[in-house]
């Protein structure tokens, strides 16, 4: 059995990310922290379920065939949805509690990860490579 690569079309995966960073923007601007909850649910869904109802909406404006796109790693995606997940999560919950600085820097740092993604540096996978580095260092010493 040949061992097939999982992957997501990148307009996809830029999709999700302006969708963070927009929500959080209009989080700001209107201090409705209820916003957070829609890219927090649409991620949640996508890391238990596979579905990630912002990319299958966005998925019907391709122009082409996904597999025509510049693929994006499928687990790199996962942990990286992590990552926007827990931020995504610690500012609402953040926001609730009126603990307003904690709900700015997890909202901070998921909106500057996710716009400087779109920009072309991914921090999540810098992060998962650094971990990963580690892990094989630790098990060289073993």
């Amino acid at each position: 059995m040949e061992n097939q690569l999982r992957s997501v079309p990148r307009p996809l995966v830029r999709t999700n990310q302006w969708f963070i960073v927009l929500s959080v923007l209009l989080t700001w601007i209107t201090k409705q922290e209820w916003i957070l909850l829609i890219p927090l649910l649409a991620g949640l869904m996508g890391l238990f379920f596979g579905f990630n109802p912002i990319m299958r909406l966005a998925k019907l404006f391709l122009k082409k065939h996904p597999s025509q796109y510049i693929a994006e790693d499928w687990e790199q995606q996962q942990f990286n949805q992590t990552i926007a997940v827990i931020c995504l999560a610690g500012g609402f919950i953040s926001f609730l509690m009126n603990w307003t600085i904690v709900g700015y820097v997890f909202t901070i740092m998921v909106a500057a990860a996710a716009f400087i993604a779109i920009l072309g540096f991914c921090v999540g996978c810098f992060i998962r490579y650094q971990w990963q580095q580690y892990q094989y260092r630790r098990s060289l010493d073993k």
